[in-house]
């Protein structure tokens, strides 16, 4: 086996489809393993000699869970992905061609458009969201959720990194500068940081530098702890713009998350994966994170002053 998927999933009702996408999509030698957190998923996964269910009976969180995958896992490559994504033809094939061992790899990402309401007494349709009210004919029986599944061309997101709070940013900026405009031309090029719901690396260096650390708490901050655990520990954060993959993205009120999250908790999280990052404590660690902002430099967020206090601990 040369890839495993790992998907952690709560209440995720586009699990399956997921799972379909990718089963339709895989060129290499890949497997799926769903990690159910708590609750079985609805519709039901289909049997399928690639597709592995695991079911915890009460919630670990999401770390956790993905944890549990890579530990069932046998091989070379794992990826986490999120139980909504769609995916490229071969993506899997792609990734693990440019694949080096001390990477952590991304694919292009894509926003999801999965699904839309209709109201099929008059229909009246809405961009997915929270289940509305149809504003037509008022009648709020008659809508219904109706699948799209198209991975949208634009945006295409390739670049990211996070300010002094720190807080994820999309690198915009990073984008129309060197070394970036000529790496581009290679097909891969670097990342201060990531977005989240999707990075591939080596088990052995997923386990090595524990890039779910489940003492961070369930959820949040995934993004800058892979990112810094790999570029402070000597290695690369790399995007592969050979290939894709697109996220759904819950950026309406009222759009709910799977897994609880509470605001304070959030916040302690964010303040662990800061305290370590920035205190040297992280597995393997040979450079400061001040190394890696002046990498990148300059960066929305972080200025020469910040940048000054930092070094100084």
């Amino acid at each position: 086996m040369e890839l495993s998927i790992i998907i952690p999933a709560r209440r995720e009702i586009f699990l399956t489809r997921t799972i379909q996408d990718i089963l339709e999509n895989i060129e290499a030698d890949t497997e799926v393993i769903a990690v159910l957190d708590g609750e079985w998923v609805l519709p039901p996964i289909p049997q399928h000699p690639r597709v592995n269910v695991i079911y915890v009976p009460k919630s670990i969180g999401q770390r956790a869970a993905t944890n549990l995958g890579v530990k069932l896992s046998k091989a070379k490559y794992v990826m986490k992905v999120d139980a909504h994504c769609s995916f490229d033809k071969g993506f899997d094939r792609k990734m693990i061609e440019q694949m080096k061992d001390d990477w952590t790899l991304i694919p292009v990402m894509r926003n999801l458009h999965a699904f839309d309401y209709k109201c099929y007494k008059c229909g009246w349709t809405q961009y997915q969201g929270p289940r509305p009210k149809c504003p037509t004919c008022g009648d709020n029986g008659k809508v219904r959720m109706k699948m799209v599944w198209i991975g949208k061309k634009r945006p295409q997101s390739t670049s990211y990194c996070f300010d002094s709070q720190p807080h994820f940013q999309y690198f915009e900026a990073y984008k129309h500068r060197e070394p970036y405009l000529t790496d581009i031309k290679t097909g891969l090029t670097e990342s201060m940081s990531i977005q989240g719901s999707c990075f591939m690396t080596t088990r052995e260096k997923y386990n090595e530098l524990n890039l779910s650390d489940e003492d961070y708490g369930s959820w949040g901050n995934q993004g800058i702890e892979v990112a810094c655990k790999t570029w402070l520990s000597g290695g690369k954060v790399m995007i592969n713009h050979n290939t894709w993959y697109a996220h759904m993205f819950r950026t309406q009120p009222g759009f709910k998350f799977p897994w609880e999250i509470h605001e304070k908790d959030v916040q302690e999280t964010k303040k662990k994966v800061w305290d370590d990052i920035i205190g040297y404590k992280l597995s393997n660690q040979i450079h400061p994170v001040s190394w890696l902002i002046e990498k990148f430099a300059p960066i929305s967020g972080w200025s020469e002053e910040q940048l000054k206090q930092l070094k100084k601990g």
